[in-house]
């Protein structure tokens, strides 16, 4: 299984180096060559001037304005029906929530114990 892994390895390795290589030997063609010569580009016509339009014909002011029509004399409006009272219903009063207990906003200190005492002694 390794032995394939290497295989495969070495086979991409001189795959990369001979590709390389033709993009060289590419390159190196492309410079020795000579530049081509740049296309002239066609001259555009000059394009007739287009026909003026004719001008507008004038219409004559008129001298005295319109006289606005008269707004209409309108009936007057229909009265609205009397709407009917509603009765006034006497609701329960609303029982007492119990109060949440608040929240404490400072974290216990956790005691912390010596460790215990070595039962080997050292000696200096």
């Amino acid at each position: 299984m390794a032995s394939s892994k290497w295989f495969i390895l070495a086979f991409f390795v001189v795959f990369n180096i001979l590709s390389s290589i033709n993009l060289s030997l590419a390159a190196r063609n492309l410079l020795q060559t000579t530049t081509p010569s740049i296309p002239t580009v066609p001259v555009v016509p000059t394009l007739p001037k287009p026909t003026p339009l004719p001008p507008l014909p004038t219409l004559p002011l008129p001298t005295t304005q319109p006289s606005l029509p008269t707004p209409a004399q309108r009936p007057p409006l229909p009265n609205l029906p009397t709407i009917p009272s509603i009765p006034q219903f006497n609701l329960p009063p609303l029982p007492n929530i119990p109060s949440l207990p608040t929240i404490p906003t400072t974290i216990p200190s956790i005691p912390f114990f010596s460790p215990p005492p070595s039962t080997t002694t050292t000696s200096p």
